[in-house]
């Protein structure tokens, strides 16, 4: 009976996958008209435009729209081998190619004791749930690779760190999956793999690294945490404005700038945390990676002064990771950012123009939006602290141990 129950789980998850997946692809290619602004025109107009760009042999270092590390090349590059398919066409087939090779690893992920079908799931469940911008981004592919790394972190730490440092030349997120893995292999391999793809890109195409200055001078995002400041204050007199700045909408007027170095001293604050807790931690189990994975882009994304719709694809990405192992202790905050999925899908695209005339509607979906990552934020980081570090009246204990005895070593 246990069979076929599992054999009926998993067709039931796949078909769930199959007619999602296919209402997706139908929005993107406008047979069905999705409410809001059109989120397609990012990949028909921008990235083409980078696409036509990209084939001559350099970066398009002109373009202040350009903000990302120079692999990114390879993901506006690739409707090319689809070359029967018109580009935005081509690039959401890719997409999906891309979800579905994600769902695919989530549930080689599940085998094996200790493991979960929760993960796919939660994949499965939560990626309707932001609309079309998913396949109108290229955030999915990061993410799938972010997925095999996460996965292979355990049996394959080689290239668990190759495929993270690629996946941070493709949008740098990716390089906070190194902070849970313990094996100094995959360390070395993510600086082998990256210093050899940076330079083979610097050395090959001009402007490799023109991103870095333009992704610098960003301002304050209309969907940020920090936004939520100044949408309530043009209600009471401030007199800046909400304009397209360095491809994003963004607030630009007095206190601006206030708000953005708070975000980017909160960023440090975070990290500042994370290297503590990894200077602090010695329980480490096979899981342990991909909570800390999680736990990290958590608070990077929350305090960062830009939360786009599709960095959720990334939350979604790591939490179902986590959810692959059963011990894992990141399920209410996994819980919290699918709550945030639908949210969000109403924030952009489908009211997005209340959220830049920062009416009542507006604010409060990000209110809800962004209270819900904050909570995740806070549940996952004590929830990574309580289940690695010890506690004090733990450390006299240990006295006696070898760093070795102290520390369970992952699988």
């Amino acid at each position: 009976m246990e069979p076929t129950a599992a054999r009926g789980s998993l067709a039931g998850l796949l078909g769930i996958w199959g007619v999602t997946r296919a209402a997706l692809l139908l929005c993107v290619l406008k047979v069905v008209v999705f409410p809001g602004p059109d989120v397609t025109s990012d990949v028909s107009v921008i990235y083409r435009g980078w696409y036509d760009v990209l084939v001559t042999g350099t970066f398009p270092q002109d373009d202040v729209t350009w903000q990302y590390p120079p692999a990114a090349a390879l993901a506006v590059l690739s409707p090319a081998v689809l070359p029967f398919l018109e580009y935005a066409t081509a690039f959401f087939v890719l997409a999906l190619a891309a979800d579905a090779a994600a769902l695919a690893l989530l549930l080689r992920g599940a085998r094996g004791t200790g493991r979960s079908r929760r993960g796919a799931w939660l994949w499965v469940a939560a990626v309707p749930l932001l609309g079309p911008t998913v396949y109108a981004r290229y955030d999915v592919m990061v993410t799938a690779v972010a997925v095999a790394a996460l996965l292979a972190a355990g049996r394959h730490p080689r290239l668990a760190g190759a495929l993270m440092a690629f996946g941070a030349l493709l949008k740098v997120w990716p390089a906070l999956l190194l902070l849970g893995v313990r094996r100094r292999v995959a360390w070395v391999s993510a600086a082998v793999t990256g210093v050899a793809v940076a330079g083979l890109f610097a050395v090959l195409m001009p402007g490799a690294f023109a991103f870095m200055g333009f992704q610098r001078d960003r301002g304050t995002e209309v969907e940020s945490l920090g936004s939520l400041v100044f949408h309530v204050a043009r209600h009471h007199g401030w007199d800046g404005e909400v304009l397209l700045n360095y491809g994003s909408v963004e607030f630009l007027g007095p206190y601006v700038s206030w708000v953005s170095t708070g975000a980017l001293f909160l960023t440090g604050a975070a990290l500042a945390w994370l290297v503590l807790w990894r200077l602090l931690a010695t329980r480490f189990a096979p899981h342990t990676a991909a909570d800390a994975a999680f736990t990290a882009v958590l608070l990077f994304t929350v305090t960062s002064r830009v939360i786009s719709p599709q960095y959720m694809v990334w939350l979604v990405g790591t939490a179902a990771v986590c959810l692959c192992f059963r011990e894992s202790r990141m399920g209410r905050p996994a819980a919290l950012v699918l709550a945030a999925c639908p949210a969000t899908m109403l924030e952009f695209p489908v009211w997005f123009g209340h959220v830049v005339a920062s009416d009542a509607l507006g604010i409060t979906l990000l209110t809800i939006r962004n209270g819900l990552l904050v909570a995740a934020s806070l549940l996952a980081a004590r929830a990574l602290w309580r289940a690695t570090v010890p506690a004090r009246r733990e450390i006299p204990s240990a006295a006696g141990q070898s760093w070795a005895e102290r520390t369970t070593v992952p699988s």
